[in-house]
């Protein structure tokens, strides 16, 4: 079983930055993908990054390629995102989660362990 931890939200101006971390607890999280998600009251929950098991692949939502970084640290059970030139869009709770299986890892269903979130308002 891996348990997630997100941390490094918070309030930032439009363009600034943020990193996002994810602490895993469980020895199983260093062999499963993981996936960075998003989500704003009243919509379904959507893709935003994910990085192989071993980091050495990423894939990125269109709407975040090029400001923000998936990245992880396997020897400290820890994934981060790094999040540049934000915009008021990317408000939203953000969650990370391990990827378990399927066809499409941009799909929520293919995902088992989640992390509670953690809230990133952008304001102007």
């Amino acid at each position: 079983q891996v348990q997630l931890v997100e941390s490094g939200g918070g309030l930032v101006q439009a363009g600034g930055s943020l990193r996002l971390s994810c602490a895993a607890s469980g020895r199983t999280f260093s062999s499963r993908g993981m996936g960075w998600f998003r989500q704003v009251p009243g919509k379904e929950r959507e893709f935003v990054a994910y990085i192989s098991r071993s980091g050495g692949g990423t894939a990125y939502a269109d709407s975040v390629k090029g400001r923000f970084t998936i990245s992880r640290d396997n020897t400290k059970n820890a994934g981060y995102l790094q999040m540049n030139t934000l915009k008021l869009d990317d408000t939203a709770v953000y969650f990370c989660a391990t990827w378990n299986s399927g066809s499409s890892i941009k799909d929520v269903a293919t995902y088992d362990y989640w992390g509670q979130g953690t809230q990133v308002t952008v304001s102007s």
